[in-house]
């Protein structure tokens, strides 16, 4: 049996959500929560980072003081997902009563009812519908999503599965001065993923992907890789995610193991030879064409691009998702896929690896085939997805970062 992506979409948020850098460092020095030194200690990371100046946050965080109350990140949420939703079903002519299986994935947000339950009656899904909620488990839980929705099919209780991606960062907002916590301030930003799965052999007309691999890897049996990133309060009583030192040397070694294993199994025959003699973990181009690496900072990106032996061209698309969205958790794989399809380079029969890597920690992989390449000559503006109005101005070249061009 296999998995086919029918198609996907990915959220542009309206403009007038936009936040500037130099605005988002005025809206700082403006909070009586921070303090000078937080404020600078923000300002550096932001400015070092590879963030550009269209990345979004929701309305609620636009206010002085923010509203993170749970209204607002409901109404929030609905911004996310209803709209991505909607351009999916209308894309792809697909209707909610056709969706057997729906798995909804955001970390912190964990309302009741949840938000698969508010899918469902937004879209009157069937009685018989399977709903999932994924909370808890970071920008790692978009791949989990997949499996999920897999293991349905292989079960053979689901043909058509509707996953959708996101974070509520409202609901994430730091308002303290540790500074393991105000990380999560800088980098994130506003996104969602909307994506139709199914097994039905027919679609392999119509489907734009077929799912050739799913490896999942995690260290949360190990206390010191469990609590490398935690949510907790601080000495305040204030509520955030604490990103650890131990974070950034545990991460590697989940990422590592997951690509070992793949490795085994995607590789080349000679290739895979070299796994055995030297566990080899380099020069992929021989199995994978195209990169969709966490996007989690100029920083992360290129450790992991340079650690998997990747160039300018493969890491290209994990910059610029960062530079133009910020880091959108489990969505950022979709926005990267449709990155290198706004630049026509997908073909038939090449193939994309999409990381992910989620608190616990964990690291998911998947890696599509692709079936059937864009239209030719110049890409629909609904190829294009949430590039449309930007991708024509990337790459570009920011803190030492320098992509080639086609």
């Amino acid at each position: 049996m296999h998995v086919y992506l029918l198609d996907y979409s990915c959220l542009q948020p309206p403009p007038s959500y936009r936040v500037p850098t130099a605005g988002l460092f005025e809206h700082l020095s403006l909070l009586d929560c921070f303090d000078d030194q937080s404020v600078d200690f923000m300002s550096k990371v932001v400015a070092a980072s590879g963030m550009g100046d269209e990345t979004c946050l929701p309305p609620s965080l636009h206010y002085l003081p923010p509203i993170t109350e749970h209204p607002a990140c409901l109404e929030e949420a609905r911004l996310l997902m209803f709209p991505t939703i909607d351009n999916l079903f209308a894309k792809t002519r697909v209707k909610p009563d056709d969706v057997d299986l729906l798995v909804v994935n955001c970390s912190g947000f964990c309302p009741a009812p949840s938000l698969s339950a508010m899918v469902v009656n937004r879209y009157a899904l069937r009685e018989d519908v399977k709903s999932f909620n994924l909370s808890g488990m970071g920008c790692g839980a978009g791949a989990i999503a997949v499996d999920v929705a897999r293991g349905a099919m292989l079960a053979g209780s689901a043909r058509c599965a509707l996953l959708v991606s996101t974070e509520v960062v409202s609901t994430g907002w730091y308002a303290g001065r540790d500074r393991r916590k105000l990380l999560l301030n800088c980098f994130f930003r506003m996104g969602c993923s909307a994506v139709l799965l199914t097994n039905r052999g027919a679609a392999v007309k119509q489907a734009l992907y077929k799912l050739v691999r799913l490896l999942r890897t995690n260290r949360a049996f190990d206390d010191r890789g469990y609590r490398a990133g935690y949510r907790k309060e601080d000495e305040d009583g204030i509520t955030g995610f604490s990103i650890e030192r131990d974070w950034f040397d545990v991460a590697p070694e989940v990422l590592r193991a997951n690509v070992v294993a793949l490795g085994r199994t995607i590789l080349p025959a000679n290739e895979r030879i070299r796994y055995m003699v030297m566990s080899v973990w380099r020069d992929w181009r021989k199995a994978i064409q195209h990169f969709c690496l966490p996007a989690s900072g100029r920083v992360v990106i290129e450790k992991i691009g340079k650690g998997l032996g990747l160039g300018d061209m493969e890491m290209e698309a994990a910059r610029m998702t960062f530079h133009r969205f910020g880091n959108q958790s489990s969505s950022s794989m979709w926005y990267q896929l449709a990155y290198e399809e706004a630049k026509g380079r997908v073909v038939e029969g090449e193939r994309v690896w999409q990381v992910a890597l989620g608190s616990g920690p964990k690291c998911s992989t998947l890696v599509w085939e692709c079936l059937r390449r864009p239209p030719a000559g110049k890409v629909a503006a609904a190829v294009k997805g949430p590039w449309a109005s930007s991708i024509h101005r990337y790459p570009v070249t920011c803190d030492g970062w320098e992509s080639k061009t086609d």
